[in-house]
């Protein structure tokens, strides 16, 4: 006699089995939509012209001190959205082994999904407000001349827009994680 497994029924070591697939490929793209900005950026702290002019080409030219800024922060903004992996693998349940101290040790639910909650809230809100700003009718004349437009613009457009994506996969798999958890 066989019995039917359902895709969310957990098996015996088969931690994948009660992740849904869904939460599985969205935890997969938010690190895809951080990385085109921190290309953007990495392209800026190079000395690649992105389309500034004037006192903002200026206070941007790299290399220089722009270029460990946009390093960091792309490989901070790329470092948390990683993270979000973590919801959707075992080592987002249970400290590795090789931890020292926490190794073996079962992640408490909230301990992950407080600060992913938060960091979903923070992203969307940085990033809509990132938006308010690319289209504040309030700028001056001289901050929309220096700004990259034509080409420039757009790249820059394209390379940030996805950020818009990031807070709400994340709130979704969090979500998901806080569910599958609460179970267990």
């Amino acid at each position: 006699m066989t019995t039917s497994v359902s895709p969310r029924t957990p098996l015996p070591g088969d931690f994948k089995a009660t992740v849904p697939r869904w939460a599985v490929w969205a935890a997969h793209a938010v690190p895809l939509t951080a990385l085109p900005s921190g290309l953007w950026r990495l392209a800026l702290g190079a000395g690649i012209p992105v389309g500034f002019h004037g006192e903002m080409a200026e206070l941007y030219d790299g290399p220089g001190w722009i270029t460990l800024y946009v390093i960091v922060l792309s490989a901070v903004a790329e470092g948390l959205a990683l993270l979000t992996l973590g919801l959707v693998q075992p080592w987002g349940e249970v400290v590795p082994r090789w931890i020292p101290f926490l190794g073996g040790r079962t992640i408490p639910v909230m301990a992950a999904v407080v600060p992913a909650a938060l960091g979903a809230l923070a992203v969307t809100l940085f990033s809509v407000m990132g938006v308010h700003e690319w289209i504040d009718p309030d700028m001056t004349q001289q901050e929309i001349q220096d700004s990259p437009h034509g080409v420039a613009g757009v790249i820059m457009t394209v390379a940030y827009a996805p950020l818009l994506a990031w807070g709400p996969l994340l709130g979704a798999v969090t979500v998901a994680y806080y569910l599958r958890r609460r179970q267990q």
